[in-house]
């Protein structure tokens, strides 16, 4: 169509000798046919599908969700290794600490060469030749001074660091568990994406071909409008020249009315469905798409099979999967519960150091010490509270264990009322086809009939509705099973994309 215009353009020029301004329209006329052209760009379902799954902010939220599990494992992963700690502190004081209040006197002791020891030197009572005694205190004849002075340390500055490893040996299981539970909820992350992404392209479908069926009947009720007006035509003639009557121009002008009102109608759903369709793809909502599927007049439609196995349905759905996941994630809890009532050991090290210095006299210089150990916690008695936790997150488990069962029952009868519907629409299909050329034999017996003047108007009106009736149900029959087809697929976890 676009080719045929240029080449009418171009032959009019050279036929026709215009004016400068008239060649001036003509290229901006072009031109501006060709802009609309190329706005207006032609789409196919499947580039609306990768559309959609590129712009649609749920499925980011479940790619990041993704990005989140896999964190996770990585951090459950991370508690098998040691784990390397750095703690320092400062501390002001406002006064020196003090080992004695005040200077000390300190006994003395000389040796004893009769008995060859040590004998503390005391005062000897000259009356009685034994120790003095005050107080039932002896009284040493001399003494060593200890200064107070002598056991007083600078510690208004305290410093101390350590560096500290610790190596989980045995966590009663919980450390192997949870990451057995971080690894699935990845798993869980993923296939709830693929649900979110077939639940994303079932919509885009549905909105297509709701599109596709928008086009068909507006095409529909054009032809329709076109149709009546013929007739409405002819009867006006027929009033002139006195063989029909003034009532049945009327008749056949309300028809005409009804049926611009309905190709009104017809636009308008256009319209909005291709808005709808521009938004799931993630589009500015006035965005000029030209469907690939919309010019058809018929669509290729053949019976699918619809035989399947359960076990293969329930290994292809992304939800029953992920209940499964969601089960086993479960009962890696009630493992992480349990490991609260085992024993938990870990080896420890430790590189610490002080100033002033506690190792060498509390002189004003870092000193440094290494130690190395094991730490063992056995819960013993906690009044049956991590026994009730257990039991807690058996519960739990078995809750989802009876949900994936449940979940399984109705996928079961979900998928029979699919191919039910699936099958019926065929049909309805098939006979719709049917119904049409049935319609269009007597459409065309009734113009006949009319022209011959065997027939009436009301005849001719009432074919007419018969035929717009017939092709607008085969237009839904179409759809239906383009739309019921796809969802069959998706509930049997076939769907292709």
């Amino acid at each position: 169509m676009f080719n045929c215009g240029f080449f009418s353009i171009f032959v009019a020029i050279k036929q026709t000798y215009f004016s400068e301004v008239t060649m001036r329209n003509i290229v901006l006329t072009a031109l501006c046919a060709l802009s609309l052209a190329a706005s207006a760009q032609v789409v196919t379902l499947d580039s609306c599908r990768n559309m959609a799954l590129r712009n649609n902010k749920e499925i980011q939220q479940a790619s990041l969700a993704i990005d989140k599990a896999g964190y996770q494992r990585k951090e459950a992963a991370a508690a098998y290794l040691p784990q390397f700690d750095l703690t320092a502190g400062y501390i002001y004081n406002s006064r020196k600490m003090s080992l004695i209040k005040e200077d000390q006197m300190l006994p003395t002791k000389s040796f004893n060469m009769q008995t060859g020891t040590y004998d503390y030197n005391l005062v000897i009572d000259p009356r009685t030749g034994a120790p003095l005694q005050v107080n039932g205190q002896y009284v040493p004849s001399t003494v060593a001074l200890l200064p107070k002075s002598g056991l007083t340390f600078n510690t208004h500055s305290l410093m101390g660091g350590a560096l500290t490893v610790t190596q989980p040996i045995y966590m009663g299981g919980k450390i192997t568990a949870m990451n057995q539970i971080t690894g699935l909820a990845e798993q869980l992350a993923r296939e709830m994406r693929e649900s979110k992404v077939e639940d994303v392209i079932y919509s885009v479908d549905a909105a297509y071909w709701q599109v596709v069926s928008l086009c068909a009947k507006q095409k529909l009720a054009r032809s329709y409008v076109d149709l009546v007006q013929k007739l409405d035509d002819d009867v006006k003639v027929m009033v002139n020249e006195g063989v029909a009557t003034r009532a049945n121009q009327l008749a056949v002008d309300v028809k005409l009315n009804e049926a611009h009102v309905d190709l009104t109608k017809v636009d308008n759903g256009v319209t909005l469905s291709r808005m709808l369709l521009a938004q799931l793809c993630g589009l500015p909502v006035n965005t000029m798409m030209t469907l690939a599927d919309e010019g058809r007049d018929e669509l290729d439609l053949a019976l699918a099979p619809s035989n399947y196995n359960l076990d293969e349905v329930f290994d292809k759905r992304h939800d029953v999967r992920s209940l499964e996941l969601a089960t086993r994630i479960y009962d890696q809890q009630v493992k992480v519960a349990r490991s609260e009532m085992m024993p938990k050991l870990a080896a420890v090290a430790a590189l610490h150091a002080t100033n002033p210095n506690s190792y060498n006299g509390f002189e004003n210089r870092f000193g440094a010490a290494f130690s190395i150990g094991a730490t063992i916690q056995v819960p013993l008695w906690h009044w049956g509270g991590l026994s009730n936790k257990v039991k807690a997150a058996q519960v739990e488990a078995d809750v989802k264990r009876l949900e994936l069962d449940d979940a399984k029952e109705k996928i079961a009868l979900q998928i029979s009322q699919a191919a039910f519907s699936y099958q019926e629409a065929f049909k309805t299909y098939e006979a719709t086809k049917a119904n049409l050329a049935q319609a269009d034999e007597n459409l065309r017996i009734a113009g006949i009939a009319f022209k011959e003047g065997m027939g009436t108007i009301d005849d001719v009106l009432t074919a007419q509705t018969a035929w717009l009736k017939a092709n607008s149900e085969k237009i839904d029959a179409e759809i239906n099973v383009q739309l019921t087809h796809e969802y069959l697929d998706k509930v049997m976890g076939t769907m292709s994309y």
